[in-house]
């Protein structure tokens, strides 16, 4: 697909120092939508007419054009089919991170199922790119209170930072009461660092602008804005997209209206959007952050509880 980038000014041409952004990618296929009756299971996945490695590649080719490295969060059957886009992306300097083996909702699983579905994606990873994988994140972003194990897991299978938590409400889990900075999660023997989806304000109400859905929806001088006015009060800001948004004229999976909607809507901006924000934010990846270290905004808290908002910072 040739898509061209816009050539129209730009209205923040500077980037911003401020803070920190990451931009991210849950590299899975077009048939990888959860929670609809038609979604495939896994095991007809394979028959299915892929796009991930012309879009990835798109994505790839992006990223050089703009210097810029970014955090891959390869699902594991995407690995284990095409490992050269692994290795491709290692190859390219980006971060190769778990998204998990087999895509299902975290608060659908058992604490095994998760367990074994985050070690057989971790282990399939660090083969191909030959490197620890460090990071983790949910399909859906479907952690919730129902799954208290969930930290304990991912500590245990050797992750050390996770970017699950989504702090507002969305259908697949989240919750406004979450904690929208980062957060050491753990104890003085072992811990893990918390980089939750970033959302901000919009009359009144919290709600992400900077990824899937929300970011196809909303204006890019919104988008803009937001993310600036949060980099200047030294919040971070992560961005994050799958490969499938880049391709308008990938299948279509049948829904009704409202996730029609939600999943489809907009699907030609979301290359020029992304360029833009490239252009204008200055991106890093979860592995580079976390090396720099001291200048992360991290609070901390105990393993028995997921980190929550101060009530009056909610206010």
């Amino acid at each position: 697909m040739d898509t061209p980038v816009s050539a129209e000014k730009h209205i923040y041409p500077q980037r911003w120092e401020q803070g920190f952004s990451v931009f991210t990618v849950d590299v899975e296929d077009w048939f990888h939508i959860l929670d609809v009756p038609s979604s495939p299971p896994l095991e007809q996945w394979a028959s299915l007419p892929s796009r991930v490695e012309k879009n990835f590649h798109q994505l790839l080719d992006l990223f050089d054009e703009k210097q810029a490295r970014t955090t891959c969060f390869f699902l594991g059957w995407i690995a284990d089919h095409f490992p050269h886009l692994v290795k491709e992306a290692m190859r390219r300097g980006h971060e190769v991170a778990s998204h998990g083996y087999a895509h299902r909702l975290v608060n659908t699983m058992s604490r095994q199922e998760f367990r074994d579905d985050i070690v057989q994606a971790k282990k399939l990873l660090e083969d191909l790119a030959g490197v620890s994988v460090l990071g983790y994140r949910a399909p859906g972003f479907s952690l919730t209170r129902d799954t208290p194990w969930f930290f304990e897991e991912l500590m245990a299978a050797g992750y050390v930072y996770d970017s699950s938590l989504f702090p507002a409400a969305r259908g697949h889990g989240g919750d406004s009461s979450f904690s929208r900075t980062p957060t050491v999660w753990g104890d003085a023997d072992r811990s893990l660092v918390e980089f939750p989806v970033t959302v901000t304000d919009l009359v009144g109400c919290p709600v992400c602008l900077f990824g899937g859905g929300y970011l196809r929806f909303f204006p890019y001088p919104l988008i803009g804005y937001k993310a600036r006015t949060l980099l200047k009060a030294g919040q971070p800001v992560v961005y994050y997209i799958h490969p499938r948004e880049i391709d308008p004229s990938h299948p279509r999976l049948p829904m009704n209206p409202y996730r029609r909607f939600k999943s489809y809507y907009n699907l030609k901006c979301t290359y020029t959007k992304v360029a833009r924000i490239l252009d204008d934010f200055r991106v890093s990846t979860f592995r580079d952050l976390l090396a720099a270290g001291d200048h992360l905004p991290l609070a901390t808290t105990q393993i028995e509880q997921i980190p929550v908002e101060p009530a009056e910072a909610r206010r």
